[in-house]
């Protein structure tokens, strides 16, 4: 069983890691926070399956933010879907229910969060694997080894992946010249 100093120690030094993560993937403080909190639960009940031989404590953490917030993203978007089947408009404004994800994004200036926000809507749109090595690689800043080990993939399918996502943004960013 984990000891509350042992769990303590590891929220102090990996809490802005973890909202961090969590926040470049979900754009949206609130959901971050919430997002976060349940990280940390789960790495509170699960502290005692952590193998040191197997991962760093960093990178075992990194993948439990990662996944978590994958997973919400992934309802989120199923929610989404359900909710635009049964009505494309609040009943009580006649509005569209859906609307673009806004940046709400702390360390993003003012001026520059429309451009940030046609820029974070390709990397959110990216397929999954992609989009976790740019905000590892790129976001993050990490090491391609330490993304590498983090997804579980070599150097190599790291490198081509952030490739493979470059090539996508810099299309769709070409596409969106001339608006």
């Amino acid at each position: 069983m984990t000891s509350q100093a042992e769990f303590e120690s590891i929220y102090s030094e990996y809490k802005s890691l973890v909202f961090n993560v969590c926040l470049h993937y979900v754009l949206n403080r609130e959901d971050a926070q919430d997002l976060a909190q349940e990280v940390f639960v789960k790495i509170y009940h699960h502290l005692g399956q952590y193998d040191s031989e197997t991962a760093y404590l960093k990178t075992w953490i990194y993948r439990i933010a990662i996944n978590q917030s994958l997973d919400f993203l992934k309802a989120k978007k199923r929610k989404k879907r359900f909710g635009f089947i049964t009505s494309l408009f609040h009943p009580e404004s006649n509005e569209l229910a859906h609307d673009v994800a806004k940046v709400s994004h702390p360390g993003v200036p003012l001026e520059e969060q429309e451009s940030m926000e046609e820029l974070l809507q390709i990397i959110y749109a990216l397929p999954e694997k992609q989009k976790t090595a740019i905000i590892l690689a790129k976001i993050e800043d990490r090491p391609q080894k330490e993304v590498a080990e983090i997804m579980h993939t070599s150097v190599k399918a790291v490198e081509s992946l952030l490739q493979r996502a470059k090539q996508t943004i810099e299309k769709k960013l070409k596409g969106s010249e001339g608006f």
